[in-house]
């Protein structure tokens, strides 16, 4: 059976970003992996296991501070039970909200938008 494993980011603090990803959004670091002769550490944050769950793969290149995020690069999608809540949490973990808490246009569901600290943009989706 094949399945979506992960999306790899490229980001200029590694600490930082796990910070953002589990304090704002409630996931867990599921794995690290250091490779110095590489000169970069991966880190696996997400919601329960690999085994079953997409995660998000935080890649940081020792040295490198700030990438571009580019053109084609659209945003995550998280979906959360409260997105006011998930936007205050947010800002506290060092996001930017972009578009705040409202209704999607032309319908009912509760959206918003996050800038995460390296730039990459979130879209929070509110689930029961």
């Amino acid at each position: 059976m094949s399945r979506f494993l992960h999306t790899m980011l490229r980001v200029g603090d590694l600490q930082r970003s796990i910070d953002f990803y589990c304090k704002a959004f409630g996931m867990h670091e599921m794995r690290r992996r250091d490779v110095p002769d590489g000169k970069y550490t991966l880190a696996f944050v997400g919601y329960g296991s690999e085994d079953d769950n997409t995660a998000i793969e935080l890649t940081y290149n020792y040295g490198v501070e700030k990438y571009e995020i580019g053109s084609a690069f659209g945003h995550l999608a998280v979906g959360v039970p409260d997105v006011a809540g998930a936007c205050e949490r947010a800002v506290e973990a060092g996001g930017v909200i972009t578009r705040p808490a409202g209704p999607v246009k032309f319908g009912t569901t509760i959206i918003a938008f996050v800038r995460d600290p390296d730039g990459y943009l979130i879209e929070l989706i509110e689930r029961a």
